[in-house]
């Protein structure tokens, strides 16, 4: 039995049955549910916390409640295509990427699927900050569908709550390319940073958690003067969404993307303790969803040849919108950028979706890194792998070219 299905069913025994559930359980589930974090402080979970619960994630009684989203229907096919040869072991590749999932689309074909952590197709892991780039296409949406009517609009136009804070003076466009100015900290292995602190902040009375958080922090610099990454300004760029389309954001995710871009299983979005999807992080899906999500952009975030997002406005989201003191490299609409017109959406302990539009290559991975949140040595790993499978389609490309010139 798969992990994903041994944790699923275990705490669905344990919530019934309680302490006789327990005991009768086998030793060996026993003892993987033992691992389970008991605590909220998901940055400091150990390694095997983090293996048994980043699948698990929207089921673990410690956490907040999570809401649904609805798969398609009609699900979008990902035929198979010739094996891709990589020059590289792609096991040993795995291995020190601790990868649970790893999954390269070529041309909408699927060239390479691997698996790992004793994870598999059927199961969800969680994004993190992957869901910053989808968060940002709901954006697009809701200026396509005149909820929101300019990407000058100011924050507080649409949160009322945020009058009077740092954030009057910051535009809809400085909060998506994280230029607002206002201080924040995002060091994961700091307990006292903002980035650790504000999920587990007691808001004021009928105010929003985040919005309780975000609206004491002070001005550094002015706004648009200064790129300066923070999750909790994706999170508020959420409670914009949800106040202008007045909806939940599972539910305009499902119908505006999940569902048109045919993805296979739902996905469920972790809520805030005030029960809003906390919209920079933990989206749980399947890995291929996650590749599906990065075909739709590929194509355009097209709906029966309609784009989702106003014309024009994709691009932008995609392309470098500031510069980020690294070279080659930008930032976007909440996407990473890079200078040979790919793009890339980024979650911490290797989660990722990699974009090419030039090659029409998609690169989903779902991990859990053992160096830690950032680990500098896998995300060098990974950079090289995605150069890799950018080589391996340029020889594929050059040989048919020399194939054809040959029959000619």
């Amino acid at each position: 039995m798969k992990l994903g299905k041994i944790v699923a069913g275990s705490l669905a025994v344990l919530a019934v049955a309680g302490t006789a559930g327990w005991l009768s359980l086998d030793k060996e589930t026993r003892g993987l549910l033992a691992t389970l974090p008991t605590n909220r402080d998901i940055l400091f979970w150990s390694q095997p916390q983090r293996d048994a619960a980043f699948r698990a994630l929207d089921r673990l009684p410690v956490l907040a409640k999570a809401r649904v989203v609805p798969a398609s229907g009609d699900p979008l096919p990902l035929p198979p295509g010739p094996s891709l040869k990589l020059p590289l072991d792609v096991d040993a590749y795995m291995a020190g990427q601790r990868s649970a999932a790893l999954i390269v689309l070529h041309d909408g074909k699927l060239r390479l699927e691997r698996y790992g952590l004793d994870f598999d197709a059927h199961g969800r892991w969680t994004s993190f900050s992957v869901a910053k780039s989808i968060t940002s296409t709901l954006v697009g949406a809701a200026l396509r569908d005149g909820f929101i009517r300019s990407m000058d609009d100011k924050v507080s136009d649409y949160i009322p709550d945020m009058k009077g804070s740092a954030y009057d003076d910051v535009s809809i466009r400085q909060l998506l390319t994280m230029t607002s100015g206002v201080r924040w900290n995002e060091d994961y292995a700091d307990p006292n940073s903002d980035v650790a602190r504000f999920n587990n902040h007691q808001p004021e009375e009928g105010v929003d958690a985040l919005v309780s958080y975000l609206r004491r922090l002070p001005r550094d610099v002015p706004a648009g003067t200064r790129w300066h990454y923070s999750t909790g300004e994706t999170n508020l760029v959420g409670i914009l969404i949800g106040n202008a389309t007045k909806r939940p954001l599972s539910e305009y995710l499902s119908e505006k993307i999940w569902k048109p871009a045919g993805m296979e299983q739902q996905a469920t979005w972790i809520l805030s303790r005030t029960g809003k999807e906390i919209s920079g992080c933990c989206i749980q899906a399947a890995t291929r969803d996650f590749a599906r999500f990065g075909l739709f952009i590929l194509n355009g975030a097209r709906v029966d040849g309609q784009s989702i997002v106003p014309e024009g406005w994709l691009t932008e989201a995609t392309t470098e919108r500031t510069g980020i003191d690294v070279p080659d490299r930008g930032y976007g609409y909440q996407w990473w950028t890079y200078g040979d017109g790919s793009f890339f959406a980024r979650g911490i302990f290797g989660q990722g979706i990699f974009i090419d539009p030039k090659r029409r290559i998609v690169i989903a991975s779902s991990a859990n890194w053992g160096g830690g949140a950032r680990d500098p040595v896998a995300s060098e790993a990974r950079e090289a792998f995605y150069r890799a499978v950018q080589k391996a389609v340029d020889d594929e490309a050059a040989v048919s070219r020399e194939n054809g010139q040959a029959r000619q």
